[in-house]
């Protein structure tokens, strides 16, 4: 009589079952980083975004151009709109202030009370000088960083090891 086998001992289905654990595991910890990598660089866009239009408004407004300079933490309190009224540059320097501001939280983007369409703890810091000017964003990070960016000034330098920092200099003629 002869002893025939067939189909699969337990301890290849359990050996089987380890190595599907494993690679799950794997492409579950891939997931995780690519969306940490895209909130990332959803937030570097928002910043290069953010400081280019800080920039147009400056251009459109030059002879308050000085007045710009600012820290910006998304805590303006409100002003007179220039959307629906005729406003004179002075009105519309605080009105610029007031919008971009209120840009760097979301505040124009809400899921009930939550501001979605901002950045993380952000620190805005715009200087003037002849015409030169300086545009620093910086925000919370998802993951600390080895080393704190300082040749930033101290604009967000609160945010510590979790700080990301867009810089823009440019000169409005």
């Amino acid at each position: 009589m002869k002893n025939q086998q067939r189909g699969l001992s337990l301890i290849e289905v359990m050996v089987s079952l380890v190595i599907l654990v494993v690679g799950l595991i794997g492409i579950f910890n891939l997931h995780i980083i690519a969306k940490r990598g895209s909130f990332e660089s959803f937030q570097q866009t928002q910043a290069t975004y953010l400081a280019n239009d800080i920039v147009n408004r400056m251009k459109l407004n030059r002879s308050e151009l000085s007045s710009y300079a600012d820290t910006y933490t998304g805590a303006k309190t409100a002003v007179k709109s220039c959307e629906t009224n005729i406003c004179t540059t002075g009105e519309t320097l605080l009105w610029d202030k007031y919008q971009w501001d209120q840009s760097l939280i979301g505040a124009a983007e809400q899921i009930g009370e939550q501001n979605v369409g901002g950045l993380d703890s952000p620190v805005a810091c715009i200087t003037e000088s002849a015409g030169t000017i300086s545009v620093i964003i910086a925000w919370r990070g998802i993951r600390e960083m080895s080393a704190s960016s300082t040749t930033e000034a101290d604009c967000g330098s609160s945010l510590g090891k979790r700080r990301r920092v867009f810089s823009l200099n440019t000169m409005i003629l």
